[in-house]
């Protein structure tokens, strides 16, 4: 099983993902999406799987300084700006053996459903 969670190191939300999945014993591979950003290919297969308005880091500067605009963006448009700017995605993203499972960590025993299951 291979896991990597997309996010930056700053962001308090992937610091409390790092922590949980370390008590639980967990291993994984962060991803700083600032350094790395994830290709358009990748973004596109998250947003086919979590949806594009999951995936949208509404409380974040690069979302607000789209103006609104954004509000009549279509799917191809969102999956371009995330492409652009990764910091319009919400963090931390869990990739399980290569595909999309959960964005954000509100719900820790949903993400372990979903970090156990095949």
């Amino acid at each position: 099983m291979s896991i990597q969670v997309y996010g930056i190191p700053s962001c308090g939300t992937c610091k409390k993902a790092i922590a949980w999945l370390e008590a639980q014993g967990i291993a994984y591979e962060f991803i700083n999406t600032k350094d790395y950003p994830p290709s358009r290919t990748a973004i596109a297969e998250w947003v086919s799987i979590l949806g594009e308005r999951s995936m949208r880091n509404t409380s974040g500067q690069s979302y607000r300084a789209l103006g609104s605009e954004k509000e009549t963006w279509s799917h191809i448009q969102w999956i371009e700006g995330y492409a652009k700017d990764a910091m319009l995605l919400k963090r931390p993203l869990f990739v399980k053996d290569g595909k999309a499972i959960a964005v954000g960590f509100r719900n820790p025993e949903d993400l372990k459903q979903k970090l156990i299951s095949n």
